[in-house]
C-alpha cells in the first residue's frame, strides 16, 4: 500500500499532468500539484479533492524558469515526496524559434533548464535518503533532430541525456529514474496539429503506462509501443537520405 507516500507532479495542470495525478491518487498515493497558473492550479486541487476525499492533495505555485526559488520551494513541500514526476514542457513554434532567440530560450527553459534546475535539488535529497523515484516526460523528438522541430527536439534530447546520466548516478542509492517518450498525445498543446489516430495516445493511457513502468522500475518507455519501432527506423535512415526528407 502507498497510503503514506506522496508524489510531486510538476506541470500538473497540463492534460498529461492531470491524468498522472488521477492515476496515482487511484493507487493510494497522496499528490502534490505544482504549476505556474494559480487559477488553474486552485481549480485542479478543488476538483481532485472533491473526487478523492480520502487522499491528501496539496498544491504549490511553481515556475520552472524561476531558478533561484527552486531550493526554497522544494524545502517547503510537505509531506516530503516519495517521487517527483515532471511533465513541464513547451512545444513552441519552430519557425518562430529560427528567427527569434526569445522563443528558442522559452523552449529550452521549459523543456530543459527548468527541469534540471529542480531535479538537481531533488536528486541530492533522494540520494541522501536512499530511496525515491524521478520520472521525466521527454519526447520521441529527442531521438533524432528533424528540421520540423529541431529546437524542441534538441531541448528534449538534452533532458533525455540528463536523465540517463542521473539514473546511473542514483542507481547505487536505490533511486529509480524513468524516462518517458509519449509520442503524439491528444492534448491542448497539440490541438492545432493534425495527428494520425493510430499513433496518438490519450493522456489517461500515458498516465497508466507511466505508473506501470514506475512500479516495475523500468528505465525507459515509449508509452505507445509502436513509437519504439518508428523511431528505430528514423534513427537508422542514412544521413544522405534523411536530410532530403520532409520530417
Amino acid at each position: 500500500m502507498n497510503q503514506d507516500k506522496a508524489v510531486l507532479i510538476l506541470g500538473s495542470t497540463s492534460d498529461i499532468g492531470n491524468a498522472i495525478a488521477v492515476e496515482y491518487l487511484r493507487h493510494n498515493f497522496n499528490v502534490i500539484l505544482a504549476a505556474r497558473n494559480s487559477e488553474a492550479l486552485a481549480e485542479q486541487k478543488d476538483r481532485l479533492s472533491a473526487e478523492f476525499k480520502s487522499k491528501s492533495i496539496s498544491s504549490i505555485e511553481f515556475d520552472g524558469s524561476d531558478f533561484e526559488a527552486h531550493q526554497t520551494q522544494y524545502q517547503s513541500i510537505e509531506p516530503i515526496p516519495e517521487g517527483v514526476i515532471t511533465v513541464m514542457g513547451y512545444l513552441g513554434e519552430q519557425k518562430v524559434s529560427e528567427i527569434s532567440f526569445k522563443e528558442t530560450h522559452n523552449v529550452i527553459n521549459a523543456n530543459y533548464l527548468g527541469n534540471i534546475s529542480f531535479l538537481n535539488i531533488v536528486a541530492n535529497d533522494f540520494e541522501e535518503r536512499g530511496h525515491g523515484f524521478i520520472i521525466g516526460v521527454s519526447s520521441v523528438a529527442a531521438d533524432r533532430g528533424r528540421k520540423s522541430n529541431y529546437i524542441y527536439g534538441s531541448a528534449k534530447a538534452g533532458f533525455t541525456a540528463y536523465l540517463s546520466g542521473l539514473r546511473s548516478r542514483l542507481f547505487h542509492s536505490n533511486v529509480h529514474v524513468l524516462i518517458v517518450h509519449p509520442g503524439f498525445v491528444d492534448t491542448k498543446m497539440t490541438q492545432h496539429l493534425t495527428l494520425p489516430k493510430p499513433l496518438t495516445a490519450k493522456p489517461e493511457a500515458v498516465a497508466k503506462a507511466i505508473y506501470k513502468a514506475q512500479q516495475s522500475r523500468k528505465n525507459k518507455i515509449y508509452t505507445k509501443p509502436i513509437w519504439k519501432y518508428i523511431m528505430l527506423i528514423i534513427k537508422n535512415i542514412p544521413e544522405p537520405i534523411f536530410k532530403r526528407l520532409s520530417l
